[in-house]
């Protein structure tokens, strides 16, 4: 990719981030972006934060190497742990992580019952512990690990009856309780967005934090005079690193609604934990 506009880094451990790079996509049309796919490891969520925080720290070192002049941390549980040891290790690249929507949730329900969907290490981190305590005082808070979903939406499957299931089973006994809204606290979640709607109902808002990061993205290329100039025309390189690159570059296609697949490279995990090219 060109020096010049250098890219946005984004990564997440499959293809979840996708619906944050939508996001920065269409905030920022002139921007060149890096999109990277830890498929080898996907799903971050079951794991130890310290060995979450290996990977993001190797997926940064590879996007600096490409010149990223800001990276995304497109993922709930990677942002948990380790957006803060991310800023320490690199203090003059900007970073910008995902935070549940506890906040916003907190400031509009009516019945003050929100639901949130995250993985076990996004609720274990620190970050989110620190959301709770500062927005969420006089909200009862209804969490549910979904488990198998990271999956389910990794293999293509959106609506299908075991992914219906898994979100029947999270969000029953939430609505019995009264919730009213409900925050996404993975980026892979918005992808079955209309399922969760289809089984809430429409009395039930739904929380994508995807928008607000990119806006927030933005206010930080803007910050830093890093943005591209208007006249460029931004585009996307694609890798995984996963076996299957075709693949990947089908569901690329199809959660972001492409007319065709585009080109998905091959990044291999080597043995002293950094990236290079298969």
């Amino acid at each position: 990719m060109p020096s010049s506009p250098r890219p946005v880094g984004v990564f997440d451990s499959g293809v979840g981030g996708l619906s944050v790079l939508r996001a920065l996509q269409a905030q920022l049309p002139h921007e060149h972006f890096i999109y990277i796919a830890d498929q080898a490891h996907v799903p971050y969520g079951s794991r130890g934060l310290h060995q979450v925080r290996g990977f993001a720290t190797g997926i940064t070192r590879y996007l600096l190497s490409q010149k990223a002049k800001a990276i995304v941390v497109a993922c709930n549980t990677a942002s948990a742990a380790a957006l803060a040891h991310l800023r320490a290790t690199f203090p003059h690249t900007p970073f910008i992580g995902m935070e549940p929507a506890v906040k916003p949730a907190a400031e509009t329900t009516r019945t003050g019952v929100v639901g949130v969907l995250a993985t076990p290490a996004t609720f274990q981190g620190a970050l989110y512990a620190s959301v709770v305590e500062r927005f969420a005082q006089g909200t009862r808070l209804l969490e549910d690990t979904c488990p198998g979903l990271v999956q389910r939406i990794e293999s293509g499957d959106l609506e299908g009856p075991q992914t219906e299931a898994i979100l029947r089973r999270a969000l029953r006994p939430m609505l019995a309780q009264g919730m009213d809204t409900v925050v996404l606290g993975c980026t892979h979640y918005p992808f079955v967005i209309p399922l969760i709607e289809r089984l809430a109902g429409p009395g039930v808002r739904v929380i994508d934090p995807a928008p607000a990061v990119a806006r927030q993205t933005a206010r930080v290329l803007a910050r830093g005079r890093l943005l591209a100039p208007s006249a460029a025309a931004g585009r996307t390189c694609y890798f995984t690193t996963g076996t299957a690159p075709q693949r990947t570059a089908q569901q690329i296609a199809r959660l972001l609604n492409l007319p065709a697949p585009p080109p998905v490279r091959r990044l291999q995990w080597q043995p002293d934990g950094a990236l290079a090219q298969a």
